[in-house]
């Protein structure tokens, strides 16, 4: 995949020998997807996504909530911080306002290289491809623990010497403990240059704590793939470990700087945050 302006080059998207396509089990973009509104999903990925409904009925709006957090973020990091660049990991499939559409809406140049590890997403790239002129978009399908060959293939589209904004929006929890994913964040970000920035959500453990256990238990048992973890507050926190948090700092994602007069949930299950990179 090479250097390219507007839409997608010949050469993407990338395929990284990812996992061939399961429609037995469900898969967490597809649970998400199905949860947004989406029509890509199995009937693997419903029937898991219906069982967490009924153990945790607010999901819907959660999920909902954290994509008008990636909104907000976006735009703030583009109209107020100049950012230009976006390495957005765990994409999940097409919706709307995906992170190019919004930081191309303010910034028409802006790059952006998306990353998921699954093969339906790999099918809908060339929804995720389109961009300005002026910009580009690129695909890559790859797993987050492999973050040399996301960065090698980044390197193709984003500007290393430039501030990048690394997303890690609600993927995060798909990584356990044992495969230690608060190094897999700090090999990410050290690659990136002073003044970057990192825009993180992650699944609470410790909000309506027994609907998010028994939803988790139900989806687990539906996957095949990495089980998810929950984590708290501390835990999430922890993420920006040496970081600069941007105001106002690690919580729920409709407290993350609300637009005015838009009604939001009193309580989502998630925690979020922006950080800079020094």
């Amino acid at each position: 995949m090479s250097r390219q302006t507007g839409n997608w080059s010949e050469e993407s998207p990338v395929r990284d020998n990812g996992p061939e396509l399961d429609t037995q089990h469900a898969h967490p973009a597809r649970v998400y997807n199905y949860w947004l509104g989406g029509k890509d999903n199995f009937a693997a990925d419903r029937e898991a996504a219906e069982q967490a409904i009924a153990a945790n009925p607010g999901i819907v709006t959660d999920v909902r909530a954290n994509r008008a957090f990636l909104i907000r973020a976006v735009r703030c990091l583009a109209e107020e911080r100049g950012i230009r660049q976006f390495l957005d990991i765990g994409t999940g499939l097409p919706t709307a306002s995906n992170t190019h559409e919004v930081a191309q809406a303010v910034t028409p140049e802006a790059r952006i290289m998306y990353v998921d590890n699954d093969p339906v997403v790999l099918s809908h790239a060339q929804g995720l491809l389109t961009s300005t002129p002026e910009g580009a978009t690129a695909y890559l399908e790859a797993d987050l623990r492999d973050a040399p060959a996301i960065l090698r293939a980044a390197a193709r589209t984003l500007d290393f010497g430039e501030p990048v904004a690394l997303m890690l929006l609600i993927v995060l929890h798909l990584i356990p403990d044992a495969d230690n994913p608060y190094d897999i964040v700090a090999d990410l970000l050290r690659a990136l240059p002073s003044g970057s920035y990192v825009v993180l959500s992650h699944p609470a453990s410790d909000i309506r704590t027994a609907q998010m256990a028994e939803m988790t238990s139900r989806v687990n048992e539906r996957m095949s793939g990495p089980k998810a973890t929950m984590r708290d507050l501390a835990a999430v926190t922890r993420f920006f470990d040496g970081l600069d948090l941007l105001e106002p700092g690690v919580v729920q994602p409709q407290q993350w700087r609300p637009e005015p007069g838009v009604l939001s949930p009193a309580q989502v299950t998630a925690w979020c945050g922006v950080a800079r990179k020094r």
